[in-house]
């Protein structure tokens, strides 16, 4: 994938969650500058504006899951998606609530106020468990957490949050939560087999539906799919399950050859991708505008199309 240089030097002027992630990714910087980059976050841009968000007790807005989008869950995930050092204090504290308050007796995560709902929820679960596993917080709970998922996972390879009210597809939305929190253990507790295992069966479910098609139809299941939102958080879609991909290194498969194309043609002719509308909801703050060049959708697709573009050999 060819980058010209004013791209380049455009995203460097950017906040340090993007040159960071650019100096690894695009310019292949040595290790001790990107370093020195990334430890910055604890203290500039973004990443230290969400911290100072930080509520005395560990949390954000006051909760674990809700209210969206300044929940403790979900200020976690942004932070973890721009790269905040893994040992940071606040996030470890904010971890400690997230399990301490969602840890279920069937192994998982939910957030609910009814004493009657005892099973956990797959997405949430998902979720918590990439974030567990990214900040490496200490407790063995987290194996637990993975186990729970590997027991989740449905007969099509994927997986789905509503499942038991008797659901027999899976969810997009749902799969891309639990490969995201699986990989993340992965990376940091090393190669598992069961779980690698699993993990080649929710891509296939994914290249099955040529990353968002039906595959019964080969209709669009959804047109938010194919928008660049960022944050993501919940809500599956393009970039993110490329930017997965690439990030796993997974086998090229030719049933992302669609999607690759697609995620070209929305490249602006400055060289840019932009920023979608996302979710509505609440929000702290706006890192970048709706309906503008976006640096952080531009870094993502440019390291998907790299990654994409190194290895020629492609599976049939």
């Amino acid at each position: 994938m060819e980058i010209n240089a004013a791209t380049l030097d455009w995203l460097l002027e950017g906040d340090l969650a993007v040159v960071w992630q650019v100096q690894r990714d695009l310019l292949d910087e040595p290790e001790i500058i990107v370093e020195s980059t990334r430890q910055r976050l604890n203290d500039e841009g973004w990443s230290a504006r969400f911290l100072s968000l930080q509520d005395p007790g560990g949390t954000w807005a006051g909760g674990l899951y809700s209210p969206k989008w300044q929940s403790t869950t979900y200020t976690l995930l942004t932070l973890r998606r721009l790269g905040l050092p893994p040992d940071h204090p606040a996030a470890h504290k904010g971890c400690q609530q997230l399990l301490e308050g969602g840890f279920m007796p069937d192994g998982g995560i939910h957030y609910t106020r009814n004493p009657k709902i005892q099973h956990s929820e797959t997405c949430i679960t998902g979720m918590v468990l990439s974030i567990l596993a990214y900040f490496r917080y200490p407790d063995g709970r987290q194996h637990t957490i993975a186990k729970h998922l590997l027991g989740q996972q449905m007969g099509d390879g994927g997986w789905n949050c509503r499942s038991y009210r008797g659901d027999t597809h899976s969810s997009f939305h749902t799969t891309i939560s639990v490969l995201e929190g699986l990989w993340e253990y992965e990376k940091t507790f090393g190669q598992n087999h069961p779980i690698a295992s699993a993990r080649a069966r929710g891509h296939q479910f994914l290249w099955q539906h040529r990353l968002y098609r039906s595959h019964r139809t080969g209709e669009i299941v959804d047109p938010k799919f194919t928008k660049l939102t960022f944050p993501p958080r919940w809500r599956y879609d393009l970039l993110r399950v490329l930017d997965y991909f690439q990030d796993c290194r997974a086998p090229h498969d030719a049933r992302m050859e669609e999607g690759i194309q697609l995620l070209r043609a929305k490249r602006s002719k400055d060289g840019t991708w932009p920023l979608n509308a996302g979710m509505s909801g609440r929000f702290f703050f706006h890192m970048e505008k709706a309906g503008r060049p976006s640096r952080m959708n531009t870094l993502r697709a440019l390291r998907a199309l790299r990654w994409w573009d190194q290895i020629t050999t492609i599976s049939p």
